[in-house]
């Protein structure tokens, strides 16, 4: 059974979930619906060589789409279709005109409009392991999402910060804005003003080129989960996981790693 943090204080349920994620995954791997998808996967997208065939093959569609976290868009296989026929390198196609950036990594891993060395090998046991990695790390994280928004959003971050370039990237993510505007002290009412308005408002409170500094993505991270249980507080002790700590010798050590430590120096926020 998989870890069940609702009703936990998001530090416990971050701290909970790291400790746990190696189990969870490998739990995810062992769940029959899962290994069915996966080998319906392996054994036929090698024979997939055109976006048509790939929409029109269910079962591999359905496991590559899950895998970019795009399951919501799995009936619209139309429109599927032409992003990933879409030629990158125009910048009125599909593809392009999109501000999801699901879509483009998923039109970048299947390569259908690719050519020469660039052009993925669907026969390759590496790039078919690098698929059902991604299927396993993203429902790991939705079933994360759905117990605890705020720690789902936590585990996205830690994900994408290595891929985050500029703010832009930032605000085509809904969760990852959330997560700097709540962090940075500024109003959700910022989510509808001028997308270049945004990028100078985020960028005079925080340089995004540190994100990727282990201390101030730790920091980051601890004041979002602080914030995220002030403004939305849903700690319950109906949690079966909470009740098993309370009456654990453990719990004052336990619950001490879930207190809120959201001391910051404006030096390492702010550098």
């Amino acid at each position: 059974m998989l870890l069940n943090i609702s009703g936990l204080s998001s530090q416990l349920g971050l701290r909970l979930t790291d400790d746990t994620q190696a189990r969870q995954l490998e739990q995810l791997r062992q769940q029959p619906e899962n290994q069915r998808a996966m080998a319906a996967f392996q054994e036929e997208i090698g024979s997939i060589t055109s976006p048509k065939e790939l929409v029109d093959n269910y079962q591999v569609y359905s496991f590559v789409m899950r895998a970019f976290d795009l399951e919501d868009q799995i009936f619209g296989r139309g429109m599927m279709r032409k992003v990933l026929e879409s030629d990158p390198s125009d910048e009125t196609a599909l593809v392009n005109r999109l501000t999801d950036p699901r879509f483009r990594e998923l039109h970048d891993a299947l390569g259908f409009t690719a050519t020469g060395a660039s052009k993925p090998d669907f026969n390759d046991p590496a790039w078919q392991q690098g698929i059902v990695d991604r299927y396993y790390d993203q429902a790991f994280v939705n079933n994360t999402d759905e117990q605890n928004p705020t720690v789902g959003t936590v585990l996205k971050l830690r994900r994408d910060a290595p891929e985050l370039n500029n703010w832009f990237e930032v605000m085509k993510d809904p969760d990852l804005s959330e997560f700097f505007r709540t962090t940075l002290g500024l109003p959700t009412e910022m989510a509808v003003i001028d997308l270049d308005r945004q990028k100078d408002i985020f960028e005079s409170k925080f340089d995004l080129r540190t994100i990727n500094d282990p201390e101030v993505q730790e920091e980051m991270i601890n004041r979002y989960l602080a914030l995220s249980d002030i403004q939305n507080p849903n700690t319950s002790v109906s949690n079966p996981v909470l009740s098993v700590l309370q009456g654990s010798s453990g719990l004052g050590v336990i619950i001490s790693l879930s207190v809120l430590q959201v001391s910051f120096s404006a030096s390492s926020l702010y550098r």
